[in-house]
């Protein structure tokens, strides 16, 4: 049926159709536009139709309802004429039946084929949907599980490195109390020295102990500063390691934001109530990371971490080898210094004793010779008397008158007597001033005695009573 209308529609546009003058066009011969319209279309293409007049002699009736005068001018005066009523040919009614039901019938085609492409178009569609949103879905889980893994870790190192920080932390606290612990023996060491200043006269000797002091005052400064500069690159490490927790707990808290969001993302269906439209977001932002990037990103966190903790451990083994370093040459010089001072003061304490020994026997002798000096004194006053007489005798007897002044045995006894009086006396005097003498360097000799057994006397007090007690203050402990 179809193609009989198609053959009748292309027989009226041949050239062989010669319609009537009042269906020809002003413009020239017949044409018809409509012929490519009739081709059939192809599959799951959309034709092409042309809205332009299937005729240009459908441009008559309008033509002549507008009161124009062309077309009329052919026809033959009649009555129709003179009324103005214009008719159509049966040809022209024949042509207006033929092309009206092929256009239906192409139009319905149309529709037909039209229908089938939108139906084909919506299973496409709905397929290309459904596969592309199992698709995002997919990747959505595989986005949660990389990002969840990625968290995993990073909460992983983050605990590592907390754990760390307390421990460095602890760490910097034993520093700190060895420092402060080495405050009071560095103060009582040189209080030593300051006291063992005080000695006098011949104890004020630079000994062993003073030595020992001064390389215990030298080595807890040296200690000290070690401590010191161990404590300041503790602290800097605490600070890498809390600069690297930083930025793992920002990587993380960026993690958990992601995960929420894709979560959510994840749970969104097509029946969801808080789905919108959002054009704004169709895009791929400028300041956006590639998935390398981003993986980068997080590796490089806790790979920093990572160096860092081991850092700090490595420095954690290095503080308490230096600590208990420094308390074993501590401890032993404190204890050289202890040795040293209890020789020292049992030197003193044994000198101090010979002098002590060596005083009382002096001092026996000085009284011994006090005595003597005192029997010489006696002696040399018991021979004044006796010479008194002699001398009294022979003065007596130097007056005899004339011949009685005869050098009778008497007179030679009496000079005798006296001589040999004379000669004790010089004699017990030169044995008294000998013995004085020895008095004077007996008492010199006890008051040097007294004057050294006083020196060491003070040294002892310095070295054992003031020294040693202060010492006995100082505790040496692990830390």
């Amino acid at each position: 049926m179809t193609e009989s209308f198609v053959e009748t529609a292309k027989f009226l546009s041949s050239s062989s159709f010669d319609p009537p003058p009042y269906l020809r066009p002003p413009g020239g011969p017949y044409e018809t536009t409509y012929t490519a319209s009739f081709q059939t279309g192809r599959p799951y293409t959309s034709p092409h139709y042309s809205l332009r007049p299937l005729s240009r002699s459908f441009e008559f009736p309008s033509k002549i309802l507008n009161g124009s005068s062309t077309g009329l001018e052919h026809l033959p005066y009649t009555a129709v004429t003179q009324r103005a009523i214009h008719k159509y040919t049966p040809q022209q009614w024949r042509t207006s039946n033929i092309l009206n039901v092929s256009s239906g019938e192409k139009e319905r085609a149309t529709a037909e084929r039209l229908r089938d492409d939108c139906a084909r178009l919506r299973t496409e569609t709905a397929l290309l949907t459904h596969r592309t949103q199992t698709d995002v879905n997919k990747k959505l889980e595989h986005r949660i599980h990389d990002i969840s893994y990625w968290k995993n870790e990073l909460e992983k190192q983050h605990a590592e490195t907390v754990a760390e920080i307390k421990a460095l932390q602890a760490f910097i606290g034993r520093l700190e109390k060895a420092l402060a612990a080495t405050e009071k023996p560095l103060n009582v060491a040189k209080q030593c020295l300051d006291y063992r200043e005080r000695r006098v006269k011949i104890d004020l000797v630079h000994d062993n102990v003073e030595t020992h002091i001064s390389k215990e005052v030298e080595m807890i400064e040296n200690v000290r500063a070690l401590l010191k500069k161990t404590m300041d690159q503790a602290h800097e490490q605490l600070w890498l390691l809390r600069s690297a927790k930083t930025l793992l707990e920002k990587d993380l808290g960026d993690k958990y934001g992601s995960l929420g969001i894709d979560g959510k993302c994840s749970t969104l269906t097509n029946f969801s109530k808080d789905i919108h439209f959002a054009p704004h977001s169709v895009t791929i932002q400028q300041h956006s990371f590639t998935p390398d990037e981003w993986e980068a990103y997080s590796s490089e966190n806790i790979a920093k971490a990572e160096r860092e903790r081991k850092a700090s451990v490595a420095l954690r083994s290095e503080i308490n080898g230096i600590l208990m370093q420094t308390y074993v040459d501590l401890r032993n010089i404190f204890e050289t210094v202890n040795n040293e001072f209890s020789k020292r003061i049992e030197e003193t304490v044994t000198a101090k004793r010979s002098l002590e020994k060596e005083l009382a026997r002096v001092m026996d002798e000085i009284a011994s010779m006090e005595n003597n000096v005192r029997d010489l004194r006696q002696a040399i006053a018991d021979k004044e008397n006796p010479l008194k007489v002699a001398h009294t005798r022979l003065d007596k007897r130097s007056l005899r008158p004339n011949v009685e002044l005869c050098r009778d045995p008497v007179q030679y006894r009496l000079v005798g007597e006296v001589g040999e009086i004379s000669v004790s006396i010089d004699r017990l005097r030169m044995r008294l001033a000998e013995a004085e003498a020895s008095l004077m360097a007996l008492l010199r000799n006890k008051e040097r005695l007294e004057d050294d057994i006083e020196v060491k006397t003070n040294s002892l007090f310095i070295d054992r009573d003031q020294c040693m007690v202060i010492r006995q203050q100082v505790r040496h402990i692990s830390h």
